[in-house]
């Protein structure tokens, strides 16, 4: 900076702009921007197949729920045939 105030250019004539990263950094930046998407597909991958393989998990929860409640209503019929108190009409 001169006495005045203003800013001296020290760049070299056919030099890199001031601010310009260097090859090799710019080659990094671009390398660690693919690993952080590639990363977080693998992630969102690995969600969506937990996802996936769960549901026959929760169906086959379901269908042994229905069947046990099915079971419970064929036994509380069968109890109110017999003279007991039906579950049907309080």
């Amino acid at each position: 900076m001169t006495p005045d105030g203003e800013f001296v250019d020290v760049r070299q004539p056919g030099g890199p702009p001031p601010f310009a990263a260097p090859f090799p950094v710019k080659v990094i930046g671009v390398g660690m921007l693919v690993a952080v998407v590639a990363g977080a597909v693998g992630i969102a991958l690995l969600a969506l197949w937990l996802a996936l393989t769960l549901i026959p998990i929760a169906i086959g929860g379901a269908l042994i729920a229905y069947g046990v409640f099915r079971v419970q209503l064929w036994r509380a019929r069968h109890r109110s045939l017999s003279g007991q108190r039906d579950l049907f009409r309080p």
